[in-house]
């Protein structure tokens, strides 16, 4: 039986869940996090983010199951364009469409009700996971950047986009699948 994946907006104690993934190593390389954090510092990061105070930055939480297991961001915020990130905090879904899912209906919400005409994204060179997701979700690479620390060392990344004329919703891609967090 197939997860039900949906979004929704972040709301005070999910800064809880923060901490738990904080507290997997693996996530932390994965997702570029600094692993061994205090759950205090975890915390104070998660707060502001929570309560939505940067105009420029959306981040919703994804949920699998009626449990928050991850987030999707929006960052570098304009009418017409944003960064696309995820993590999913749950090992144990990684690899189970759960990402797919949730990097759907955000390009979703971003081409449509956000009026987005270009979404992008960065990923590690390495990130092998994260390469073959930002594909699936239609995603062309567009070039390098500078190489940045991951996993201690450091490593070239890749850049990707999506254009909304490029996006396109194909039947039944976000029909049972989830729903977005503005209606």
């Amino acid at each position: 039986m197939a997860l039900t994946v949906t979004l929704r907006p972040l709301r005070p104690g999910d800064e809880e869940a923060a901490v738990r993934w904080a507290a997997d190593p693996e996530f932390c390389r994965a997702a570029g996090w600094t692993p061994g954090l205090a759950p205090r510092l975890v915390r104070a990061h998660w707060r502001p983010i929570v309560a939505g105070l940067e105009p420029d930055f959306l981040r919703l939480g994804v949920e699998a199951g009626g449990r928050l297991v991850g987030y999707v961001d929006l960052a570098e915020l304009t009418p017409t364009s944003g960064q696309f990130g995820i993590g999913i905090g749950e090992r144990a879904l990684w690899g189970r469409g759960v990402g797919r899912a949730a990097g759907e209906q955000m390009l979703a919400l971003a081409f449509g009700p956000l009026g987005l005409a270009t979404v992008t994204a960065q990923v590690y060179a390495p990130n092998l996971r994260s390469h073959a997701l930002m594909r699936r979700l239609g995603l062309r690479e567009t070039g390098r950047g500078e190489p940045e620390a991951y996993r201690g060392e450091l490593v070239e990344v890749v850049r990707y986009a999506l254009t909304r004329g490029e996006w396109t919703v194909t039947p039944g891609r976000l029909e049972g699948k989830g729903s977005s967090p503005f209606g």
